[in-house]
């Protein structure tokens, strides 16, 4: 618990060093009383700080205060996230190269526990790399990778011994008023100063049978641009 404390104080202070959360790269959106206010996007940003690519939402209420309901159970239990939908590759996260749309996902669900090398994470909003791809199947039209029984594709150290393409590192993830963000050092996402981005806030949900697709985008809240074409470009701090 202390060491996790340091690292929030330390993003704290990453984040208080650029102004007002606001940069010229950031994807503005206008506010809607239909959506959720936690999940109601009006600014999302990639910018990178010295060494660091800091990962930040902003919304139109208190970010991360709802969650999903538990049901007990891991199959057709519920997952929310905020999400960074970008052009980086697979392969620039640690997974094989081309697979699929490379998004950072902060997520909470209460009934299952996902973290690297067997942690503990379904009691706190937790960052993942996650690799999508179309699935008419799915209601939001997304799922993360599957990975097919009987096949090793390449996975990231962090993988959490799941059949999906989704990765569990410890970055330090802030949530503060309206705002989500995260912070990661940029040796660790090559690709990243040429990348483009947008902002999504979505619920997903496991496979009641738990068949593929095992996780699906099942109701997408809102999408910053409108239309996901990632118009945001990384950009360093003003």
């Amino acid at each position: 618990m202390y060491r996790i404390s340091l690292v929030a104080a330390g993003l704290s202070a990453a984040l208080s060093a650029v102004p007002g959360y606001a940069h010229d790269n950031a994807i503005k959106a206008e506010p809607s009383d239909a959506i959720m206010a936690s999940f109601d996007i009006i600014e999302t940003s990639i910018v990178t700080q010295g060494d660091n690519a800091i990962f930040t939402t902003r919304v139109r209420g208190e970010a991360g205060i709802d969650k999903p309901d538990a049901t007990g159970k891991f199959e057709g239990s519920s997952v929310y996230a905020y999400v960074w939908p970008t052009t980086l590759n697979s392969g620039d996260i640690g997974f094989d190269s081309d697979q699929g749309i490379v998004a950072l996902a902060v997520t909470f669900h209460p009934d299952f526990d996902d973290a690297a090398y067997g942690g503990k994470n379904r009691h706190v909003w937790h960052p993942h790399w996650v690799v999508l791809g179309e699935d008419a199947a799915c209601p939001g039209g997304l799922k993360v990778h599957d990975i097919p029984e009987g096949t090793t594709p390449r996975v990231p150290p962090t993988w959490p011994n799941v059949p999906l393409l989704i990765d569990s590192p410890e970055y330090p993830t802030d949530f503060t008023g309206d705002t989500v963000a995260v912070s990661i050092p940029v040796a660790l996402i090559g690709g990243i100063a040429n990348a483009s981005f947008d902002g999504v806030t979505a619920g997903l949900k496991v496979n009641a049978n738990l068949h593929a697709p095992l996780l699906c985008v099942d109701n997408v809240f809102k999408v910053a641009s409108g239309d996901l074409s990632l118009p945001g470009k990384v950009a360093p701090a003003n």
